[in-house]
């Protein structure tokens, strides 16, 4: 591992996702500041052996000097999406965060990577009018405020085709999409911006999908299986155990042929503008539909109520890179405490486009725990009691009709 002698040869600690803003900014930040430049991608996800080696390779025939892989992504669900998970989040009822919710996790490895090699300048290359530059410089705020953070495609109003003709000009690697499509995938899902998503009006052509190309030109037959929690805890798939990380990314490959999880968000970004955003999220959408189901099953009324009141805060504040707040770890503390009894199994069906669910399972149901049936048989209570309920019930109402203001018909 390199370390810096000198102040002088410092080396520029760079975020890099192979995208083409991090790309441009290898032989940017080299030849612009006269210094050796060190990539380090975070692994939060969706990074096989082969797309590894083609971002090693990329990054230092793009001139970066060493190139650094951390996989992350245990440690993502331990701290991130376990808690998205138990709070059933989505962002405008709609999208589960695929992507934004690693990034203080980022922010954290690439200042740790900073100091293990001596120098005081990181880079990355989020643009002003998005929410990154939010996330990773309040994260980079808060736990490294001796690091210089440089942000060249932001600060220098970078537009992508200036970016595509630079590395071109240089005859240096493009990446795949070139400046058509802003692609960010990660364990729990994909995200892609393209001229489509500027505007309202529209959706992204079927070629610009990642995960879901073809779901719905080549449908595949149904298919059912079983997820099982523990806890709240996603733990088994099919009757077979497996490690939360594992288990995404096997239901990822098991629902993106059927377009599970495909859709496009529209909402409030963090700088204050309305932001639109396609999305592949099927292990997302699956996970939290089974476990939002199972929950029904297990926790009181209240239970939930509460539970989701602080759980869309909760979402908000990840969202807007404020996980490090320390109200985010009372928001945890609940969400965990309400996952004790969220423990049992959930038949999912696929068909294209369409999740069902067909059945859930508990050894701590309250549906069981009743000796009534809804609908069919009273339990613990009689046919006399229930008509006393009633007119309690309907007391609030009466009230009101009486105490009407005169004149009013009785």
């Amino acid at each position: 591992m390199t370390t810096a002698s000198t102040a002088g040869e410092q080396p520029i600690v760079l975020a890099y996702s192979g995208g083409l803003d991090t790309s441009f900014l290898v032989p940017w930040l080299t030849e612009t500041y006269r210094r050796p430049v060190i990539t380090v991608t975070v692994d939060t996800g969706g990074i096989d052996a082969e797309a590894a080696r083609t971002l090693a390779e990329r990054a230092r025939a793009l001139g970066a000097i060493e190139h650094h892989q951390v996989d992350a992504r245990a440690q993502y669900f331990e701290q991130v999406l376990r808690f998205l998970i138990m709070g059933n989040v989505r962002r405008g009822q709609v999208y589960p965060l695929c992507v934004g919710a690693e990034r203080v996790m980022q922010a954290q490895t690439l200042a740790h990577m900073a100091r293990q090699l001596g120098t005081s300048m990181i880079a990355h290359g989020c643009t002003a009018a998005g929410n990154d530059q939010v996330r990773f410089e309040v994260a980079l705020r808060t736990l490294a405020p001796e690091l210089e953070v440089l942000a060249p495609v932001r600060d220098h109003a970078f537009k992508r085709p200036q970016e595509l003709a630079f590395l071109q000009e240089r005859a240096l690697p493009v990446p795949p999409f070139g400046a058509a499509y802003s692609i960010n995938r990660g364990l729990w899902g994909v995200t892609i911006g393209g001229q489509e998503t500027l505007t309202s009006s529209g959706g992204i052509p079927e070629h610009a999908w990642v995960l879901t190309r073809e779901a719905f030109t080549r449908p595949r037959p149904p298919e059912h299986h079983v997820i099982a929690f523990e806890r709240g805890r996603p733990t088994a798939l099919d009757d077979r155990a497996l490690e939360p990380v594992a288990l995404i990314e096997a239901l990822e490959s098991i629902a993106a042929p059927f377009g599970i999880g495909r859709g496009i968000h529209l909402g409030d970004t963090i700088i204050g503008t309305k932001g639109r955003v396609a999305f592949e999220a099927p292990a997302a959408e699956v996970l939290l539909t089974a476990h939002r189901e199972l929950e029904k099953l297990v926790l009181t009324g209240r239970q939930q109520r509460i539970k989701e009141l602080l759980a869309q805060p909760y979402g908000d504040l990840v969202h807007e890179g404020q996980l490090l707040d320390p109200v985010c770890r009372d928001i945890e503390a609940l969400l965990e405490s309400s996952q004790a009894r969220v423990t049992g199994s959930v038949r999912v069906a696929l068909r294209p486009g369409n999740l069902f669910i067909e059945g859930v399972e508990s050894p701590h149901s309250l549906m069981s725990a009743s000796k009534g049936v809804y609908g069919e048989s009273a339990g613990e209570w009689t046919a006399r009691d229930a008509l006393g309920f009633s007119k309690i019930v309907a007391l609030s109402g009466v009230f009101h009709r009486r105490a009407g203001a005169p004149g009013e018909s009785a």
